[in-house]
C-alpha cells in the first residue's frame, strides 16, 4: 500500500476505553514525559498570563482592540485590511500541525492544547487538597463531613479562583489589561469586559474542572481523523505486545525471578495514570491524547521488576511490527522522517506562506493611501487656462509613531499638486482633498483625453521615511 493511503487504524477494541463509567481519578506519576508536560504548562501559562502585562512605547504590548479594529504586535499595528497577514498565519498554523501529528503523533493534545493544560493545573490542585488517586477515590466514598467539606470546598475555592483569573487575563488580550486591574480594585470594571471575565472563567471551570477527559473524549475532531494524517512511520505512544504478551504476574522461586509470562505484569499502573482513563494496551486509539504517562508508569514498574524499559514507548507501526525495526532505508522504511512525501509538500507549503508572509510585512507601507476622485467636480477651468481636478485622499498611519506627510503627483508632465503637508497622528486615519492642476498650454495640447497619472505620498517620521504612489486619471475636458 502507498504511503500516501497507510494510515493506522483506529482499532475497535480501543471504544471500551471511551465510555468511561466512572470519574477518571489519574494517578501521580514521574518521569522525563511528565516533566516535560510540566514544562510545556508553565510556559505556556507565563506567556498567556504575562504577555499582556508589557508595555511597548507607553501601551500594551499585544492587544487585540476588536472595538478600534487595530492589532497591537508590539512594532506592528495590523488593520482589517490586513486580514490577509492573519489568514496565512492561520494556514501556517494548521500546516504545522499537519507536519507534527505526521511526524510525532498527537503531542500537541498531549503538551499543548489549552484543554490539556488546564486539565493538568486543575487535578494538581485536586491533589493539593485530596491527596493522590487512592485518596481521592477513598475520599469519594466516605460520607460529608468537616474534614471532607474542607478538601472539596478547597478544591473548588482554588478552582474557581485559577478561572477567574484566566477569565480577567483572556479579556486582557482585548481590553487594556493595567486599566482593567485598577477599575477591578475600584470595583467598576466595564459591564462588557466583566461579562466576557465571567464568561470564559465559567468556560474554563467546565471545561477543565467538570468535563475535563469527556471534552478529548466527545467534543474534540482532532482525534477522529488523526488517521488520515498519520501513516506506519508516525512516532505515537505504543504497547509493545510481542514483548508485553501474554500477561502475567511474575513468580520468585529460590531467590530467582522468572517470567511464566510476557513483560506487562498486568498492573494496570499505565491505566490509572491516563487523564483519558484509556488502556493503551488495547492499541491505538482516538481517545489517546499522546501525553506519555503512561511511558513514565510502566518504565516505573520495569525498573522495580529488574525488566529493561520500553514496553510502552514512543514507536511506530513499522518499529512495532518488525522488532526493532529494519535498518534506515530498508524494507521501505524511509531513510529520514523528513524523507516522507507529505512532509515534504507539508514543509514546502509551510515555507512558501512563511517566506510571503515576511516579504508582505517587509513592503508594508507605514501609510496606507487611497486616492478617490471628487465626483462632484470632474474638472474645471481656472486661471491663464489651466485645468484643474480635484481628488480626495484617504490617509491612514499604520505606526505609532507621527507621519508627516507631503502629496506629488507623477507620470503626467506639467501637472502640479496643490496640497499642504499634513501630520498624521499614531494608528490616525484623515481625508485629505488635494487639487491636481495641469498649465493651460498642456491642456490645450492634451483636451478631450483622460490621462494616466501617480499619485505620491511621502511620508517621514523621526526614524525613517517611506514613498507610496497610487494610480489615478486626469481629466482634461474639450
Amino acid at each position: 500500500m502507498s504511503e500516501s493511503r497507510r494510515i493506522i487504524p483506529i482499532l475497535p477494541p480501543a471504544l471500551r476505553g471511551i465510555e468511561a463509567a466512572h470519574k477518571v481519578q489519574a494517578r501521580t506519576t514521574h518521569g522525563r514525559f511528565t516533566r516535560l508536560r510540566w514544562a510545556t504548562l508553565w510556559a505556556t501559562q507565563l506567556f498567556f498570563l504575562g504577555v499582556p502585562w508589557l508595555q511597548w512605547h507607553g501601551r500594551q504590548m499585544v492587544r487585540f482592540d476588536l472595538e478600534a479594529k487595530r492589532f497591537y504586535l508590539g512594532d506592528l499595528i495590523l488593520l482589517p485590511q490586513d486580514l490577509i497577514f492573519l489568514a496565512g498565519l492561520l494556514v501556517f498554523c494548521a500546516l504545522l500541525l499537519f507536519v507534527v501529528t505526521t511526524l510525532l503523533g498527537r503531542v500537541w493534545c498531549g503538551f499543548s492544547c489549552p484543554q490539556t493544560v488546564y486539565t493538568a493545573w486543575f487535578m494538581a490542585l485536586e491533589r493539593l487538597f485530596e491527596g493522590d488517586r487512592r485518596h481521592r477515590l477513598q475520599l469519594d466514598q466516605s460520607p460529608w463531613g468537616w474534614g471532607k467539606l474542607w478538601r472539596r470546598g478547597g478544591k473548588q475555592l482554588s478552582w474557581v479562583l485559577v478561572s477567574a483569573w484566566t477569565g480577567f487575563t483572556f479579556v486582557g488580550w482585548f481590553s487594556p489589561v493595567r486599566e482593567m486591574g485598577l477599575d477591578l480594585l475600584q470595583g467598576s470594571v466595564g459591564f462588557w469586559d466583566g461579562f466576557w471575565a465571567l464568561f470564559y472563567g465559567a468556560f474554563c471551570y467546565l471545561n477543565a474542572g467538570v468535563l475535563r477527559e469527556k471534552v478529548c473524549l466527545h467534543m474534540c475532531p482532532y482525534g477522529r481523523f488523526q488517521g488520515a494524517l498519520m501513516d506506519a512511520d508516525t512516532l505515537t505512544v505504543a504497547y509493545d505486545a510481542r514483548r508485553g504478551e501474554p500477561r502475567g504476574a511474575q513468580r520468585q522461586t529460590q531467590g530467582v525471578v522468572q517470567a511464566s509470562a510476557g513483560s506487562c505484569i498486568d498492573c494496570t499502573v499505565c491505566v490509572q495514570v491516563c487523564p483519558t482513563g484509556i488502556d493503551i494496551r488495547d492499541g491505538l486509539q482516538a481517545a489517546c491524547i499522546g501525553c506519555g504517562l503512561c511511558i513514565d508508569a510502566c518504565d516505573t514498574v520495569m525498573d522495580k521488576i529488574g525488566q529493561p524499559r520500553g514496553l510502552v514507548r514512543m514507536a511506530t507501526e513499522r518499529q512495532l511490527a518488525c522488532g526493532d525495526g529494519p535498518a534506515p532505508g530498508a524494507g521501505g522504511a524511509p531513510a529520514s522522517p523528513w524523507a516522507r512525501q507529505r512532509v515534504r509538500v507539508y514543509g514546502g507549503l509551510m515555507a512558501l506562506l512563511l517566506g510571503g508572509l515576511a516579504w508582505g510585512l517587509a513592503v508594508r507601507p507605514d501609510v496606507r493611501v487611497d486616492v478617490i476622485r471628487d465626483r462632484g467636480v470632474m474638472a474645471r477651468a481656472v486661471e491663464d487656462g489651466a485645468i484643474e481636478n480635484v481628488y480626495r485622499l484617504q490617509l491612514m498611519n499604520q505606526t505609532d509613531v507621527p507621519q508627516r506627510i507631503e502629496v506629488a503627483v507623477a507620470g503626467l508632465p506639467g501637472a502640479v499638486a496643490q496640497a499642504s503637508a499634513v501630520t498624521l497622528g499614531p494608528v490616525e486615519d484623515r481625508q485629505v482633498h488635494v487639487s491636481v492642476r495641469l498649465t493651460g498650454a498642456q491642456a490645450a495640447r492634451l483636451a478631450g483625453q483622460t490621462l494616466p497619472l501617480q499619485v505620491q505620498v511621502a511620508s517621514r517620521s523621526a526614524e525613517r521615511s517611506s514613498l507610496v504612489s497610487e494610480a489615478s486619471t486626469f481629466i482634461v475636458p474639450r
